[in-house]
């Protein structure tokens, strides 16, 4: 912790040392450091509906929660999840009072389902810790696994004095899957959000097709990644609506609105579609949307939804091959596939959020008269078929390296298909969030519920490995966002400012665990968000894990130091900025400075300091530069600055370098401003040159061209040959 009480931000001095014991067996810290060093201590009006939320009963004082929780932990033999990791032995950990003893039962059911059972005395299983809960002496003993599971998923039921107790058992390869090799060659990509991406021929949104045509051109200058924002369902139609692609309609489905209508089976075989789309109405609707600088969300759905309704009604009303498939799926429990149609069909009968719904629809119990099953039958399509296309686009994306850079959103709307069918994950009376720090002096509520870090442990984190794995599926690389979240997350209660929030800590090894098995087993490399302010065991685990960390070269700049641009690890991917941040040549004029204060998220002085610090980078950036890479440099060509800044990051160690496609033509504006939402038109702008634009850009290619240039010759593989 920083500093003294003599330099906290205490939001409430009454806070009772009972009550602080309490919090801290729950997992609850009082205190934190922020961003500016200050330590700020939690609020009673924080901490009580926190500790509700995470099951304390408070109806008799902090002194008896206390005992109560104590108690629970006394009771529990073996932990809720065990992790198994492939480098240590094989052993579950046992809690008992120090004087017991007798004979325990155990059996291991594998995923596989294969079983196996024995017995052992409690006695002879050696102690790894003697510890206290209240006034006992209770010891932990070791019971090793006759046998280690396979990498998986697994339960472990110990019976024990008339009792049984399960632990859900991560058998986890130590590290995440990386490419075989000693050094792997380094690479270099391309970032655009899907929604941005202008093509002749899209609809008014970037499709999978045009998805497709970026990979194509990215791999002919020597490119191997396209990383895109999240592209997971969505609310577009009616209420609930919502665009942002980190809040989605759900995390376990994808966003129809990025799929390619025309080159759809269905489509090819459909006179009325067909009509439909060459009619001049339709067509007129299609030149407005194209010609639009922002993506009208609810009109470009609405034309694709006119033509897949169209698909989607001439298949079910035919038998074939391509419907049997979607009836497979569909009665597929496993899928889930059903279950979120009727629930997209529900919300498009009542037009409002499920939390409006009357019980027991509110509770998760859907009839036939709920809905309209030619809805549902439509939102079973739709996700097939954008599944579908997705994976087609990943395996061709990937023949050539990596491929596919996909986000995985921190959390999903609180109005979502998830919140409703896996309340018992979430804390829904929560929201998550950030606390104040220099860029938002205010704190920030992200809006979403937190996952609940005790019921998740319950049903051995089911949902957290549904979401992983769907990603997994389709991604080469999957970035984590906000890593620090899988460790501890700032829980805001309902009602209470974003400054009074308050850090509830999670079991970073048990969802590191998940990462690493779904990792090896989809081949997929992890990238962790870790911007901001990051706890310590943040960067252990992540290099322990063989989880790359994000280098981002605006947040990387320090005038003062020796070295003026910190050069990005071979731990981490770089990138110029993110799409949280301004473009370069925002960044270098400095006119994210000027909006931010016209936004009110900075005082006059503090944009006074921000831009005399912004002045004093540029100084030092130039000079640092020249030196470097290019002694020709002028500070006033934002170009041929952005240009030396890629070649430097391009010579680096960094395994993969993104460059921001947008940043290649001076692009000023950002795609979001965090902590805004109707003053700004966020996750809405296209981009200002087409495809075929940049792809007929002498400049824009000779930058990228230089890129790969700097990156292969630079690359160990290639050092490794010249020696």
């Amino acid at each position: 912790m920083a500093a003294g009480l003599a330099n906290a931000t205490v939001l409430n001095t009454t806070v009772s040392d009972e009550l602080k014991e309490l919090a801290g067996l729950y997992g609850i810290q009082t205190r934190y450091t922020s961003a500016s060093g200050e330590a700020c201590v939690a609020s009673e009006a924080a901490l009580l509906p926190i500790l509700k939320s995470l099951g304390a009963d408070l109806s008799h004082g902090y002194r008896a929660a206390a005992k109560a929780r104590l108690a629970e932990f006394a009771s529990q033999l073996v932990e809720p999840v065990t992790v198994l990791w492939s480098t240590a032995p094989a052993i579950v950990p046992l809690l008992i009072q120090e004087a017991e003893g007798g004979t325990i039962s155990a059996r291991l059911t594998c995923e596989d389902g294969s079983r196996s059972n024995w017995t052992a005395d409690l006695r002879d299983l050696p102690i790894i810790q003697i510890t206290s809960i209240g006034n006992v002496r209770y010891v932990r003993r070791k019971l090793t696994l006759p046998d280690r599971p396979d990498v998986g998923y697994h339960e472990l039921e110990v019976t024990w004095a008339g009792r049984s107790w399960t632990t859900h058992v991560l058998s986890a390869p130590e590290r995440a899957w990386l490419p075989d090799g000693p050094a792997p060659a380094k690479s270099w990509g391309v970032f655009l959000p899907l929604y941005a991406l202008r093509t002749e021929r899209d609809w008014g949104v970037g499709d999978f097709s045009d998805l497709k045509s970026l990979v194509n051109w990215t791999q002919s200058l020597g490119g191997t990644v396209v990383a895109t924002l999240p592209l997971l369902a969505a609310f577009l139609k009616g209420e609930p609506y919502e665009p942002s692609p980190y809040s989605p309609a759900s995390r376990l489905f994808w966003n129809e609105l990025f799929v390619d209508v025309e080159s759809l089976p269905e489509f090819q075989a459909s006179a009325a579609a067909q009509t439909l789309v060459r009619s001049e109405s339709f067509q007129m609707r299609l030149a407005a949307s194209r010609r639009s600088e922002l993506v009208d969300y609810p009109t470009v759905m609405a034309l694709k939804r006119e033509v897949l309704e169209i698909l989607a009604a001439e298949l079910h009303s035919q038998p074939g091959t391509r419907k049997a498939e979607l009836e497979r799926l569909r009665a597929s429990s496993e899928s889930g596939l059903a279950d979120y149609a009727r629930f997209r069909a529900v919300c498009e009968r009542r037009g409002a959020s499920w939390w409006t719904w009357p019980e027991p629809l509110r509770s998760g119990t859907v009839a036939p008269a709920d809905y309209d099953e030619s809805a549902a039958w439509y939102h079973a399509y739709v996700q097939w078929v954008t599944d579908e296309q997705l994976r087609d686009f990943s395996a061709h994306a990937s023949a050539a390296g990596p491929g596919l850079y996909l986000d995985l959103p921190l959390g999903v709307n609180s109005d979502s298909y998830d919140v409703w069918r896996e309340r018992d994950a979430f804390a829904i009376d929560m929201s998550a969030g950030a606390p104040p720090d220099p860029f938002f002096p205010g704190g920030q509520c992200w809006g979403f519920p937190p996952l609940h870090p005790e019921r998740i442990r319950t049903s051995g984190y089911r949902y957290f490995r549904e979401v992983i794995r769907h990603h997994m599926r389709h991604a080469g690389i999957l970035r984590l966002d906000h890593i620090m979240g899988l460790t501890r997350l700032y829980w805001i209660p309902h009602g209470i400012s974003a400054k009074e929030g308050v850090y509830v800590q999670y079991r970073l090894a048990e969802f590191c665990a998940i990462l690493c098995i779904e990792s090896h087993r989809n081949r997929t490399v992890l990238v962790g968000e870790d911007l901001g302010t990051v706890p310590p065991e943040i960067p252990a685990a992540m290099q322990r894990h063989k989880i790359h960390q994000m280098y981002v070269a605006q947040f990387s700049v320090n005038p003062q130091a020796t070295v003026t641009l910190a050069p990005a690890p071979a731990t981490a991917y770089a990138n110029v900025n993110s799409h949280d941040m301004p473009p370069f040549a925002a960044f270098w004029r400095g006119t994210d400075v000027a909006d931010r204060l016209d936004l009110g998220i900075l005082t006059a002085e503090q944009g006074q300091e921000a831009e005399a610090d912004r002045a004093r980078m540029r100084a030092a950036m130039q000079r640092f530069l020249r030196d470097e890479v290019d002694p020709r440099l002028k500070g006033d060509d934002t170009t041929a600055v952005l240009q030396a800044v890629l070649r430097y990051l391009a010579g680096g160690e960094a395994p993969v370098l993104l460059v921001n496609l947008e940043d290649l033509w001076g692009e000023t504006l950002p795609q979001n401003i965090p902590g805004t939402w109707r003053e700004r038109p966020n996750w809405r702008r296209r981009a200002r040159l087409s495809l075929e634009q940049v792809c007929a850009s002498t400049p824009l290619v000779a930058t990228l061209q230089a890129v790969d240039g700097e990156v292969r010759r630079t690359s160990p593989d290639t050092v490794r040959k010249a020696s």
